[in-house]
């Protein structure tokens, strides 16, 4: 890992678990992890099959992370077709402008 903040935590973690912790004891220490995802590991730990409710502690936060992926998409898209309309539109009167005041100057001379 790259991140220090991250390689500190893991490295807590790591020794609270070594000093005879249950896993989800050390991850409680640290404060950075959803009541959910404690209880998830504490019911893994306690029934012998913590690698199942990883798994789905994995998968609930991989649809989470799709959910707010998607949300984000709908709420940026009405602001892009608006930027992208006002660039169009300044475009628009920028090519049609000079012809306009063209026209203005031609009926000017007669």
């Amino acid at each position: 890992m790259r991140c220090p903040y991250w390689v500190q935590l893991l490295t807590q973690i790591q020794h609270d678990i070594s000093n005879g912790q249950p896993i989800w004891l050390a991850l409680k220490n640290t404060g950075e992890f959803s009541p959910l995802c404690l209880q998830l590991v504490r019911t893994g730990e306690a029934s012998g099959s913590l690698d199942l409710m990883l798994d789905n502690l994995a998968h609930h936060h991989r649809e989470n992370t799709m959910a707010l992926a998607d949300n984000l998409a709908a709420l940026l898209e009405p602001a892009l077709l608006i930027i992208t309309g006002g660039i169009i539109g300044t475009l628009v009167v920028a090519m049609y402008l000079p012809i306009f005041h063209l026209g203005d100057a031609m009926s000017g001379m007669g």
